[in-house]
């Protein structure tokens, strides 16, 4: 999981800004490293476009935030809407008056794509009201800094044309997002929710145990299709999500993810020319991310910093506390590379007052490597009581009269 502290690092600020042509066949294109947000190769990642069913991920996103909330649970029962039975495309697994899990309709749709159960589950998320949940899509993609440009008009990534009767009221297009976007929203899925994992990465899957043909996960890369003769050649090391996308409009797409020696990468294509194409060019990407670049880390968690050891503190039995990083700080380099990296550590502005518990924040370690900048906590390594009356009353008379002294010292200094 992501720290807190550490931010999705903005394309401007990344070291890959360099150009480097992959002769990548797609309208799109995005690299980066999961954990820390890093930008490892861009193509056109800004331009917004139509992501199909890629946009099913802010409906994962927001399925698992309903369950972390305790909204809804995975084995809370759906009984889904006419729309939800009714809509066309990948699915068509529910009938009327039949009732399913959370946890089934969400496998439906991370393994199969399936439209009716991501509508099944919009409406229970979004209080019975699919309406409810696009705002619930747009006010999310508002917070995680989504091209100003790119929206969402339904839970599945359709098109109007292909909803119908079905199709949403307003006079907005249909969904786009940018490939910074997509990247982005996975991202958050990744160090958020990695529960994810369990459904994407399923290769098949029967939807109810008494259906005689399963599930067949759109994602022809997954690593779980060693063995299946059909998807041989596509297979990657590694990869375990995450979402794939088609429209006469979209083209191919799929978000990708996989992870080797430590180290997960997020890619995204967009608009390529055919189901293979998008997954070759998916293999390019992750093929240059990890031959390129590797994980190096600056500041171990609960280390020391060398500038700062200690931090002051209030009314303590001791004036001072021993502190440690919260959390590490690790950047991604070129492999061969002896980056340079600034570290920089500062109490907080407020020196805290005793006790004090382990754990507590006591200040920030700033760590800068080429344009790039992450800040993790300094917490104490150890608890420290809050000292006698007694105590605090001579350490107050000690500092008073030692302040005097030092004045006087400094006043005859003066003088000669």
């Amino acid at each position: 999981m992501l720290a807190n502290a550490l931010i999705f690092v903005q394309p401007s600020n990344v070291q890959a800004a360099e150009a480097v042509d992959l002769k990548l066949e797609a309208k799109a294109a995005i690299l980066i490293e999961a954990s820390t947000g890093q930008v490892l190769y861009e193509m056109n990642a800004d331009e917004p476009m139509p992501p199909a069913s890629m946009s099913k991920m802010m409906t994962e996103y927001l399925v698992m935030e309903a369950v972390k909330s305790g909204k809804i649970k995975w084995d809370t029962i759906v009984s889904p809407s006419q729309y939800a039975v009714d809509v066309i495309g990948s699915g068509q697994l529910i009938g009327p008056g039949e009732k399913y899990s959370v946890e089934d309709l969400f496998g439906a749709m991370s393994i199969y794509s399936a439209n009716d159960a991501t509508v099944a589950l919009a409406e229970t998320v979004g209080d019975g009201s699919e309406e409810t949940f696009i705002k619930m899509m747009n006010d999310t993609a508002k917070k995680f800094g989504f091209n100003e440009k790119s929206f969402f008009i339904n839970s599945t990534g359709l098109s109007r044309a292909d909803l119908g009767k079905y199709a949403p009221s307003g006079t907005e297009p249909d969904t786009m997002i940018t490939a910074r976007d997509a990247a982005t929203l996975a991202y958050h899925i990744l160090n958020e929710h990695p529960e994810v994992l369990k459904f994407s990465s399923i290769p098949s899957k029967k939807f109810r145990p008494s259906d005689k043909t399963p599930m067949i996960n759109w994602n022809w890369m997954l690593e779980g299709n060693k063995d299946n003769p059909n998807f041989k050649s596509y297979v990657y090391q590694g990869l375990d999500g995450l979402k794939t996308g088609h429209t006469i409009e979209a083209g191919y797409c799929f978000t990708g993810t996989a992870v080797r020696n430590g180290m997960r990468l997020i890619s995204v294509v967009m608009n390529t020319a055919s189901e293979p194409k998008r997954f070759r060019e998916t293999q390019k990407l992750l093929d240059y991310g990890f031959n390129t670049f590797e994980m190096k880390s600056v500041v171990p968690a609960k280390s020391e910093i060398d500038s700062m050891k200690t931090i002051a503190v209030k009314k303590g039995v001791k004036t001072e506390v021993p502190v440690v990083t919260s959390d590490a700080v690790d950047f991604v380099v070129k492999k061969g590379e002896t980056p340079e990296f600034t570290v920089e550590a500062a109490p907080a502005a407020e020196p805290k007052s005793a006790p004090i518990q382990t754990g507590d924040v006591l200040g920030s370690v700033k760590v800068k490597y080429n344009g790039m900048e992450k800040t993790v906590n300094l917490v104490a390594s150890q608890d420290l009581e809050k000292g006698s009356w007694f105590r605090l009353m001579m350490r107050g008379i000690k500092n008073f009269f030692g302040s005097i002294f030092s004045g006087i010292a400094g006043g005859l200094k003066n003088l000669f």
